[in-house]
């Protein structure tokens, strides 16, 4: 393939591509291409999509803002202006609320239920992944069809049975009964995700272990755990905010007012509180600032690790 410069009647010159045909041997010209061609509707394009993406970013913190900032204000300026900014601006719904010994049990107790329900999650979950995804055995794909069917059973669909078998084995208004539960509903996400992630190890790496004397636990804990680590904390931490979020399940289970979560904390506040809103909006900000702070911290890795159960 050679190249000519043809003189334009502008006097500009153009590059044009003479090509060999192979089957009759002359050279055919080939058109001047025009990088810049197609740009435009590329470009027009992908501000259409950040647009649309700052117009639903802002309609979902819109909300979250609104509170925030209503805790800074008084009941009289809610009222006057709904949707005014604090003029001046008032630091003791806050206070209150801090200094309040109500506000920290119920952190407490949301932070203990997060931390073993995430415990127990990674633990069990990353376990029953490993025999699914690593050996062989009948019935395997039956298992793992089990564990996929349960995301069709949310909480809500068993509330009430699983309310009866709470009060059969004595967990009434404990916080374990709160947590038994959300182990055993999270753990079908928890190997959805993982599974891929265990099955992608090579099997190499598995046989070089064997011939340097590991043990199958030994490998499981040495190389398996390190290897699906994006996995485990992507599953760990929805499993923290699930059980932090949680309101339903509490709801049924603790009737005893020191061991409710913040969920419930927040309903108890609001109905104790009615007529003050400015406070129950600082309660509720204040409820749940952590979760917001913890999903934005860990937001990379959800992705990371969403992204490596696809590929796998």
């Amino acid at each position: 393939m050679t190249a000519t410069i043809a003189s334009t009647p502008a006097g500009r010159t153009s590059v044009a591509a003479d090509r060999l045909d192979g089957s009759t041997g002359r050279r055919r010209r080939g058109r001047p291409r025009h990088p810049s061609k197609g740009k435009a509707p590329l470009q027009r394009g992908n501000a259409l999509v950040y647009f649309v993406a700052l117009v639903v970013i802002a309609l979902m913190l819109a909300p979250v803002a609104y509170i925030i900032v209503g805790g800074f204000r008084t009941n009289s300026q809610i009222t006057v202006d709904p949707a005014g900014l604090p003029n001046p601006w008032n630091l003791q719904n806050y206070i209150d609320v801090i200094t309040g010994g109500v506000f920290w049990n119920q952190v407490l107790n949301s932070t203990i239920a997060a931390v073993v329900t995430t415990f127990g999650v990674v633990a069990l979950g990353l376990m029953a992944s490993y025999v699914i995804a690593r050996y062989e055995f009948r019935g395997r794909g039956v298992l793992y069809s089990v564990f996929a069917a349960g995301l069709m059973f949310p909480m809500t669909v068993a509330i009430t049975p699983l309310y009866i078998v709470v009060k059969s084995i004595g967990l009434m208004n404990s916080l374990g009964g709160v947590i038994l539960p959300q182990i055993a509903f999270a753990l079908p996400t928890t190997i959805i995700i993982l599974v891929p992630f265990l099955r992608a190890i090579p099997r190499e790496i598995e046989e070089a272990a064997f011939i340097d004397g590991c043990s199958r636990l030994g490998f499981f804990w040495r190389m398996v755990v390190r290897l699906a680590m994006p996995g485990v904390i992507t599953v760990g931490i929805l499993a923290f905010i699930a059980s932090w979020n949680s309101y339903l399940l509490p709801l049924f289970i603790l009737n005893n007012e020191a061991g409710f979560t913040l969920p419930l904390g927040v309903q108890a506040f609001s109905s104790q509180y009615s007529v003050d809103t400015a406070k129950v909006l600082a309660f509720t900000s204040l409820s749940m600032i952590p979760a917001l702070v913890f999903f934005s911290l860990f937001e990379r890795r959800i992705v990371g690790g969403l992204t490596g159960a696809v590929k796998g």
